[in-house]
């Protein structure tokens, strides 16, 4: 590693971190895959939680955002963002062997306790590197190839998450000693095992990547100060009201899917984890082009067009419970994970971009640190909100019972049932539509109507539909145009500029 920060970053230097930063961004997403999301609600499952224990630790990794404030401080004060993440993530990824034997423990409710005390030591060290990761990044990237680079690491860590969640739903399906594919002991210990080891090789690529310095400080700049002033930047206080209202309206619901899978829908762990993979797939197959999109068409337009789809979702899986027998039921889930991973990956890429773009350079710390301490807040409050209110619905309905007579005159009966997970699926997806609103008040220089974009999309992807005589061509045709569609928008401006 380096010892200082440098004034100037050499291009061999900077496409050198660039690499080591790919690296970095596969094997810290096989950490992910391994020890979170499904896995970690399967394990807490495994360990006995009940609905608020898995809603604290869908919390965890939102509220653990707040120690992002002192983060900043820190910052200030080291003058090393570096130095900052590489330690917070040394020290967080140690809680993962100790959280790999928890299931080897007789007292389960010690196992839970200890699991979420690791959950937040974990999480809480990665949002004070994450803070140190973005200012970092905002500084070492140019501008004009943030989306590119965004998107290039994306792929880089689906590719390998993809691989990691595979392993993970193998574990799982096939270690549980009652058939129901939940996981056993053995199985995440060795997920978590694995986990830490990639963890080790991810912080030693991100130690090699350069660092520029960070701006002279400011004598007198205190913390609070330091926090309000994006607070003054009305275009910036519009990106954190849609932020804000989007992480809740989000995470109201989705920290619960895996759940509502396994217990209400009826399947194993490591299908649910098949399901990540496909969303994954479809997230990986579109990502790129949604890089190259935000790049020309602004960050905003892609958010237009990937957030209300994504929001679409999200009302529809209240109703995968009322498809009917359980292949349609799968068939149901697997078209409507490929659609959220399509348009979540627009939604991931333009909302870092587009954050990372509206914070001054040189001042990014503060920025983005504020904006994560008030979309934190919203984002832990949902699934703690949900939480709540889990001992009490979940083992009730609201039915809706229709008779109608059959041209034979038999009596028929129709009855659409309506549980507690479903309630907060459309919950979630009517405060969706509210923070749509917030991102229409959101400017962006040289965004594009939204109409407009959906417009040339659906022209490319007839043409391509009409094409699709060989299995080559069916992949086209579902593939996202960006290349293409940039190449219309590119045709249709050059006379205009000749004109002027």
């Amino acid at each position: 590693m380096p010892a200082l920060p440098a004034a100037d970053i050499a291009p061999t230097q900077l496409r050198e971190g660039g690499r080591r930063l790919m690296f970095d961004a596969a094997f810290a997403t096989i950490v992910g895959t391994l020890n979170s999301g499904v896995v970690l609600v399967a394990y807490a499952l495994m360990l006995g939680a009940s609905s608020t224990v898995i809603g604290v630790l869908a919390a965890i990794p939102f509220l653990t955002q707040l120690l992002q404030a002192p983060a900043v401080a820190l910052l200030e004060r080291l003058r090393s963002r570096r130095r900052v993440a590489i330690v917070s993530l040394f020290v967080a990824r140690l809680a993962l062997p100790l959280m790999a034997a928890l299931g080897f423990l007789p007292d389960r409710r010690m196992a839970l306790a200890l699991l979420v005390l690791g959950e937040t030591v974990h999480c809480g060290l990665n949002a004070v590197a994450g803070c140190a990761w973005n200012s970092w990044i905002r500084d070492l990237i140019p501008e004009a190839k943030l989306g590119v680079f965004f998107a290039r690491r994306t792929i880089w860590a689906t590719a390998l998450g993809i691989a990691g969640t595979a392993a993970a739903a193998a574990a799982l399906q096939f270690s549980d000693p009652t058939g129901r594919g939940g996981g056993s002991p053995v199985a995440f210990a060795a997920l978590y095992g694995i986990g830490f080891l990639s963890s080790l090789v991810s912080t030693w690529q991100l130690s090699r990547v350069p660092e520029p310095a960070m701006p002279p400080a400011v004598e007198g700049r205190r913390l609070g100060r330091l926090l309000l002033e994006p607070m003054r930047d009305p275009g910036f206080v519009r990106l954190i009201r849609f932020f804000a209202s989007w992480q809740f309206a989000v995470n109201l619901a989705a920290p619960f899917f895996s759940v509502y899978m396994i217990r209400q829908l009826g399947l194993s762990a490591g299908l649910v984890l098949v399901m990540s993979i496909v969303s994954q797939l479809a997230n990986i197959v579109v990502l790129r082009g949604w890089g190259r999109l935000s790049d020309r068409f602004t960050h905003k337009t892609v958010l237009s067009f990937a957030a209300p789809a994504f929001i679409g979702c999200v009302a529809a899986m209240a109703l995968a419970g009322q498809i009917g027998p359980p292949g349609w039921t799968l068939a149901y889930l697997t078209v409507l994970h490929v659609l959220m991973g399509m348009t979540s990956a627009g939604v991931a890429l333009a909302s870092s971009a587009i954050g990372l773009k509206l914070a001054p350079r040189g001042r990014a710390t503060a920025y983005i640190a504020t904006n994560a301490l008030v979309t934190a807040l919203a984002a832990g409050t949902a699934p703690l909100l949900g939480s709540l209110f889990a001992s009490f619905f979940e083992k009730r309905q609201l039915r809706f019972s229709i008779d109608w007579r059959s041209p034979t005159g038999a009596l028929d009966l129709v009855t659409l049932s309506v549980g507690w997970w479903q309630f907060f699926f459309l919950i979630s997806a009517v405060i969706g539509l509210y923070s749509l609103h917030r991102l229409s008040l959101v400017r962006e220089a040289g965004e594009v109507p939204r109409r407009e974009m959906l417009q040339h999309v659906l022209n490319v992807a007839r043409r391509g539909v009409r094409n699709a005589s060989t299995v080559a061509g069916l992949r086209a045709a579902v593939a996202f145009p960006a290349g293409r569609l940039i190449q219309e928008r590119r045709r249709q401006r050059g006379p205009e500029r000749r004109a002027a």
